[in-house]
């Protein structure tokens, strides 16, 4: 299921980036270059961040940046960077962040069976643990390939 969404075009491994902003933009890009979301989706997300803080940081070293679909989702994606050394996002217990899977939905329900999927990959520590070890992009494909 995941497969669907995250590929070769969507996967990305860095070593490091300078700050979580960076972060953002580069884990978009895959979207942006698809038309899944546009420029504004990322400036979205950056705003609530500013005002609420790093709301998408959803465990230790692991961010699920997202936006509404009205702040400029156009599509249904997933992107995933892997970086090897991770950003800080401001969060006291979370970071470093080192893996970012990017959501997008144009809608309020499309986007469901993708977030089970993710949800049976988050929920499984040693995939999570491979994934966060993972050092190349055949390496992440073959853990999400089981969800």
């Amino acid at each position: 299921m995941l497969t669907q969404w995250l590929h070769d075009e969507t996967l990305q491994i860095q070593d490091s980036l300078e700050d979580w902003r960076r972060a953002l933009e580069i884990c978009a890009r895959p979207l942006l270059d698809s038309g899944v979301i546009t420029p504004e989706y990322v400036s979205a997300i950056i705003s609530q961040q500013q005002r609420l803080g790093p709301y998408y940081v959803i465990a230790p070293g692991l961010a699920m940046p997202h936006a509404r679909p009205e702040d400029g989702a156009k599509g249904l994606g997933l992107s995933l960077l892997k970086l090897r050394r991770g950003v800080i996002f401001n969060t006291e217990e979370f970071d470093p962040v080192d893996l970012i899977i990017m959501l997008a939905a144009p809608d309020k329900h499309s986007h469901l069976e993708m977030i089970a999927a993710l949800s049976e990959l988050f929920s499984s520590d040693d995939d999570l643990h491979k994934l966060h070890c993972s050092d190349s992009v055949e390496e992440i494909k073959n853990i999400i390939m089981k969800f």
